[in-house]
């Protein structure tokens, strides 16, 4: 089982952001937040307990906001409330989301790595200074990199680095360069995602208002598919549409996500999906720490139905390198994929879009450049009630859902 821990604080909120996420807290409301957690934490045990479904935990991702806010004792009384009531399996991986500004420690980065903590997610996001300022960050770009030079002194063997593409003013070239400079860091994992605007947020306003402007579609492609390249050609692992590894280092909490393995969330806004059941956490403080007092966190949970789990194999399993088992599909549904579809795969495939090769269904880079729009043709032609002849449930396999995680 998987297990994501959310610490909804931030020093500010960024421009683009638009996860669950409160800004400048005070020393009360991460002490209090915490001790919710830690109620939280102890009712799951007791209900897994209850329930029999208490298994080994297999990674856990502390995600946010920047739990990089919190203290070394604020996160130790995570690890302790989590080593009370869970079984940590051996050689877990565990990560933790962290800024450059609020990382700069070699001391509190040695504690991290003292508690368990084994591998830091970093933010940068960019390397430019004045593009940094747009995003909302409050890191310069030399901080970043003496921030990854930092978790390395301290001893942090595997860390990921978040950058994004497709920045208000910037080109391919640019983009290139950049990835180019990070690269010589000898970053273990890169997380490298297109800009979105996402609605309500400052940068969307922005944009709306003419105040900033996006790089036409033809740039964009090229810094996805030539940076992708360029990745490569250093030795990383394209594993995933927005994520590329060294050989051995790919995210295991989400290829747990992609697998479609059983998660738990804990925090206020987290999600989980255990025992085919699906929930959402309060995304207000003062509701979820009322849940938690009265012990109904959880309890809106609803069954996912045999087409969500069947959408969620579909959409999962073709954002990953991989791609979509076929004979899976039928496992789960009684039907050929590639009959179901054949139209739409006979267009895809004339446009180099997507692959069919050793009953694996996979889509090309160039493909993955439009993978959005392929996925809502895909998912649109899946019924929202299975045809006689479904499973409920494939054999021996978990539900799944979109990762909560960044990297």
């Amino acid at each position: 089982m998987l297990l994501y821990i959310h610490i909804p604080f931030c020093r500010s909120k960024c421009g683009y952001c638009s996860f669950f996420s409160i800004p400048d807290p005070g020393a009360a409301d991460l002490d209090a937040y915490l001790s919710h957690l830690e109620a939280e934490i102890a009712l799951w045990g007791r209900r897994l307990d209850r329930t029999g479904v208490r298994r080994p935990i297999s990674s856990i991702y502390i995600g946010g906001g920047t739990p990089s806010l919190l203290s070394l004792g604020q996160m130790e009384r995570i690890t302790a409330a989590l080593t009370r009531t869970f079984d940590l399996a051996p050689g877990l991986e565990w990560s933790l989301e962290a800024n450059p500004d609020s990382a700069a420690d070699r001391d509190y980065l040695r504690g991290l790595l003292a508690l368990g903590v084994n591998r830091l997610s970093m933010g940068l996001q960019s390397l430019d200074n004045k593009k940094l300022e747009v995003l909302g960050r409050r890191h310069q770009a030399v901080q970043g990199m003496k921030a990854f030079d930092l978790a390395r002194q301290a001893g942090f063997a595997n860390i990921s680095l978040d950058m994004i593409w497709g920045l208000p003013g910037q080109r391919a070239l640019e983009w290139l360069r950049e990835l180019e400079t990070v690269v010589k860091l000898q970053p273990d994992h890169l997380s490298c995602y297109g800009l979105t605007l996402e609605e309500e947020t400052p940068l969307a306003q922005a944009a709306a208002n003419g105040k900033i402007e996006l790089p036409p579609e033809n740039e964009q492609a090229k810094m996805f598919l030539q940076g992708a390249e360029l990745l490569e050609s250093k030795g990383y692992l394209h594993y995933e549409i927005s994520n590329f590894s060294r050989m051995g280092f790919a995210c295991r909490h989400n290829q747990g996500y992609w697998q479609s393995q059983s998660y738990l969330g804990l925090g206020a806004g987290a999600v989980s999906t255990l025992g085919g059941l699906r929930w959402d956490n309060p995304r207000n403080l003062k509701e979820y720490a009322e849940q938690v007092r009265t012990e109904r966190i959880g309890e809106t949970s609803a069954p996912l139905t045999p087409a969500d789990k069947v959408k969620e194999l579909v959409m999962l399993s073709l954002r990953t390198t991989k791609g979509l088992n076929l004979n899976k599909y039928r496992e789960h549904t009684g039907q050929d994929f590639l009959r179901r579809h054949r139209r739409l795969i006979q267009v895809l495939r004339q446009n180099d879009l997507i692959r069919v090769h050793s009953g694996l269904l996979r889509l090309t880079r160039s493909g993955m450049l439009v993978s959005n729009a392929i996925l809502e043709r895909f998912l649109q032609d899946i019924p929202d009630h299975l045809p006689n002849g479904t499973r409920d449930h494939p054999p021996a396999s978990d539900s799944g859902s979109k990762s909560q995680s960044k990297s």
